[in-house]
């Protein structure tokens, strides 16, 4: 990021918070392909795997936080570098969101490889490759406080959600067909939510980047809309 300091300290505090979230962000990454690969691989072992490490995810959010804290009393930082900090006070809470929805998605993985595949998995990995692109989009956007790139993020955010709705189109067909498929079809429309939530956040983080750059809030434009009008 273009930022720099004269207090050499304090621009270590900053790099320090970014590595950690770049961090935090690739673990969620991988927790998003790994799950989704345990379900391919009918690979019970590896979402455990998942559930475990998830322990890490809350370890870096706690340690994020409390960097976030010191520089706050430490510092005082202003404009930009406060901008900064609260940003990824933001980001930290969508992280961990994510982390908690792979893990979501590895404890159906578990039910669902009890019991034959319902079908061939073919959009449902497109899904989470799509959905672990736009963390790493958002998350590069951060690092080069680049809000073209966040702005992108939530443009590919539509892609998700056509996928998730052709995928559930789909599942439902198949309980419609069979009652024995419902519980299989039940699972698996809800690991696709899942994964459509996680670009949800995704986009969360990148509409964060534009205010951290830009001091503009883009959030909830309706919500807006509703107050300036009354």
């Amino acid at each position: 990021m273009p930022s720099t300091h004269t207090d050499k300290a304090f621009e270590a505090d900053l790099r320090d918070l970014r590595e950690k979230l770049l961090a935090m962000g690739a673990k969620v990454e991988a927790h998003i392909a790994d799950s989704v690969r345990a379900l391919t691989e009918r690979d019970s072992a590896l979402a455990d795997r998942v559930i475990q490490s998830d322990k890490e995810v809350n370890r870096l959010e706690v340690e994020i936080d409390d960097t976030c804290r010191r520089i706050l009393a430490l510092r005082q930082p202003a404009a930009s570098d406060l901008r900064l900090i609260t940003t990824a006070l933001k980001i930290v809470t969508d992280l961990e969101r994510i982390g908690d929805l792979a893990v979501n998605i590895a404890e159906r993985v578990k039910d669902l490889n009890e019991a034959p595949p319902l079908k061939p998995y073919v959009d449902t990995p497109r899904l989470a490759e799509l959905a672990q692109q736009q963390v790493k989009r958002a998350l590069d956007a951060f690092v080069s406080a680049d809000p073209a790139k966040a702005e992108q993020v939530s443009k590919e955010d539509d892609h998700l959600d056509v996928l998730y709705l052709k995928i559930f189109n789909e599942l439902l067909g198949y309980m419609m067909e069979d009652s024995k498929n419902i519980r299989r079809a039940t699972a698996l429309m809800f690991i696709a939510k899942h994964l459509e939530r996680i670009g949800d956040h995704a986009t969360n983080v990148a509409e964060m980047v534009i205010y951290m750059v830009r001091g503009t809030d883009i959030r909830h434009p309706r919500s807006r809309n509703l107050t300036t009008d009354s």
